[in-house]
């Protein structure tokens, strides 16, 4: 296949861009390298089947040649990110969607949104499954993500029922490993980077509040099975295993061997208490389940952050 990766130079793309490489394809990424770095992508610089083109998506989209799927993976992802960028979070959440859908259809190619656990809001329903429609404040701080994705994901289908366009949605969890930013404000990345420079580890609320973490080798098995798919509705593609936060900073130290000490600070506005996919579509529809348990992922992280050399990694 000949792919369209937009946000490929990011974490999450990056990995996928690895992947439809290793199987064959011919993949052609996106990246306008507003938070993505094409130190992500540069062992595929030189590879003939591998071309990065540096561009903002809420733009006009064009490639040269046949294209058989475009995956749009484009955005800020993080609090931190979308909280400094939230207008441009909203528009490639619009704007760039509608572009990837008309380069999709253009092409008659397969597209694949990239939505987010983020739809679900701070949840009632527990765990989350697709059927839910989230309780998502769209006045509040986080809500430029929250309501881009919707949006994204309203779009999508709109070109699946009127354009007869070959569309997928999956729905993203909590996904971590390599290539995470150091300071992007995730919770794994957060903990780790504190964990092996001896810093003090932040909670933000009292720590019983819960996440479920994907290794990004899974999601991106999960996200591929999801694309070889016929299915239109939206899939959860995340770990099943939920942890509070608290679990999560125990495991970092033990892994980490850190004695950081764990401070808490009060929670942000509108941040979800509890978040855990359920993955029934998934395994049925797809034959997914997640295999890296978050010990060994959360040790495979950490030797990633050791090679960057982080102040204090031994």
């Amino acid at each position: 296949m000949r792919v369209v990766v937009t946000g490929g130079a990011g974490f999450l793309g990056s990995h996928l861009c690895d992947h439809l490489i290793a199987r064959g394809d011919e993949v052609v990424c996106i990246d306008n390298l507003s938070t993505g770095t094409s130190s992500n992508v540069a062992h595929l610089l030189e590879h003939r089947r591998f071309a990065l083109v540096e561009h903002d998506v809420s733009a006009y989209v064009d490639v040269d040649g046949a294209v058989d799927a475009v995956l749009h993976f484009a955005s800020p992802a993080s609090p931190v990110d979308y909280a400094k960028m939230p207008i441009q979070t909203l528009k490639v959440g619009s704007l760039g969607t509608h572009n990837t859908l008309g380069l999709a259809k253009a092409k008659g190619a397969t597209f694949l949104l990239a939505s987010t656990s983020e739809v679900y809001g701070d949840p009632l329903v527990h765990p989350q499954v697709e059927q839910y429609w989230g309780n998502v404040n769209p006045v509040g701080p986080r809500g430029v993500y929250d309501e881009a994705k919707r949006f994204a994901e309203a779009m999508t289908m709109a070109y699946c029922r009127y354009h007869e366009l070959d569309t997928r949605i999956v729905r993203v969890f909590n996904t971590y490993g390599p290539r995470m930013r150091p300071n992007d404000g995730r919770v794994v990345s957060n903990f780790i980077v504190a964990a092996l420079a001896g810093a003090p580890i932040t909670i933000y609320g009292d720590g019983t509040q819960t996440r479920s973490f994907c290794f990004v080798d899974d999601q991106v098995r999960g996200i591929v099975a999801l694309l070889e798919s016929g299915e239109h509705e939206p899939v959860n593609i995340g770990s099943p295993e939920e942890f509070t936060v608290t679990e999560l900073a125990e495991i970092v130290l033990e892994t980490t061997g850190s004695e950081s000490p764990v401070r808490y600070l009060p929670l942000p506005v509108d941040d979800p208490k509890r978040r855990r996919p359920d993955t029934t579509r998934a395994q049925e529809l797809l034959g997914w389940n997640p295999s890296v348990a978050l010990r060994e992922g959360v040790q495979r992280t950490a030797e990633y952050f050791r090679s960057l050399g982080m102040p204090g990694a031994l």
